[in-house]
């Protein structure tokens, strides 16, 4: 099993499709108003958005990882992006920043290199 593809619920798909854009991700499907879909850069990973009339309740973490993190950063801090924190070195052996999306959504952007799926505390 491989998890290849997250959606998320958002107000306004056309709005959060200038974000995500913005962001990074490559806009693939366009299906106004109701849905959009990308694909992110050098991996075969989707994300889509699907509107709701309902509000966020502020449980979606949505993590993207980025080799070059700081520099991915520093790009988006110039097109007008606010962090709520930037790059640093987390207990669990991550580097992140986090934002939030349109719709509340928290956005972690991250490195962790071999980390990501074989910390030193890995069950064998």
């Amino acid at each position: 099993m491989n998890l290849n593809q997250i959606t998320v619920a958002v107000c306004d798909v056309e709005k959060s499709i200038e974000f995500y854009e913005l962001l990074g991700l490559r806009l693939i499907v366009k299906s106004l108003p109701t849905y959009a879909r990308f694909e992110c850069p050098n991996h075969d990973a989707t994300f889509s958005l699907h509107q709701s009339d309902q509000q966020n309740n502020n449980t979606t973490w949505i993590y993207f990882e980025v080799d070059c993190l700081d520099d991915k950063v520093n790009e988006l801090l110039a097109k007008g992006f606010e962090f709520e924190e930037l790059p640093n070195d987390k207990p669990w052996l991550w580097r992140e920043a986090r934002l939030k999306d349109l719709d509340n959504n928290q956005l972690i952007l991250y490195y962790a290199g071999v980390n990501r799926k074989n910390p030193p505390w890995r069950i064998q």
